[in-house]
């Protein structure tokens, strides 16, 4: 593919390749749920990667259990998102602020999302849960704010389980097809997914 003729791209889709036959072989190995719990609790707190690659490829080479694997991540990201709550009502001064400056949410930027909550309200966080927007952000602003904690948990279970729980079904329809298609078209995927995870970290300092 073309793509693999500049160099830059050449050396990510080549990191992304690895990564994801690693994922691959590692889905069936018996600690992979444990693995993808843990994965999609720190993704709503603290760490920038999300699990939807991990999902994907566990429930691609199991679709019979796609679903399960989905309500495993959905259970856990929520999880996390009570830990990012919980450091925005109570560590905002030490750990979220900390956290917030990883991610470039600095004071302009800590104000944009103050004017979502204030316009937007609950939609802000759904909007977070299930697309690229960094979660974790909205989690750690969500407690920071006030926000009741029932609207907060009923807001991430929602938008979690829709994102989680349409791949999952995905994967349960189109398991193996959607292997064959990754293959055939790896490079584009690889690039999409990247584009979308700087756009949502860009989304979020520059709208």
């Amino acid at each position: 593919m073309f793509l693999r003729r500049i160099p830059v791209l050449s050396s990510i889709l080549k990191i992304a390749r690895r990564l994801y036959d690693w994922m691959l072989a590692f889905a069936d190995k018996p600690s992979a749920p444990k693995a993808l719990f843990w994965l999609s609790f720190a993704e709503s707190s603290f760490f920038p990667l999300p699990p939807d690659p991990l999902l994907i490829a566990m429930g691609a080479g199991r679709p019979s259990r796609a679903l399960r694997f989905a309500a495993i991540t959905t259970v856990a990201s929520v999880l996390g998102a009570l830990l990012g709550y919980l450091i925005g009502a109570y560590l905002m001064d030490s750990a979220g602020t900390y956290l917030l400056d990883i991610y470039d949410a600095e004071r302009h930027t800590w104000g944009k999302i103050e004017d979502w909550y204030v316009s937007y309200g609950i939609i802000a966080l759904l909007l977070a849960a299930v697309t690229p927007i960094p979660f974790k952000v909205f989690t750690i602003a969500s407690g920071a704010m006030g926000l009741g904690f029932l609207p907060f948990v009923t807001a991430c279970a929602i938008g979690r389980g829709a994102r989680f729980f349409l791949e999952g079904f995905l994967l349960l329809q189109f398991g193996e097809p959607i292997v064959k298609v990754l293959d055939k078209w790896f490079d584009l995927a690889a690039i999409v997914f990247v584009a979308m995870l700087a756009g949502g970290f860009l989304l979020i300092k520059y709208i």
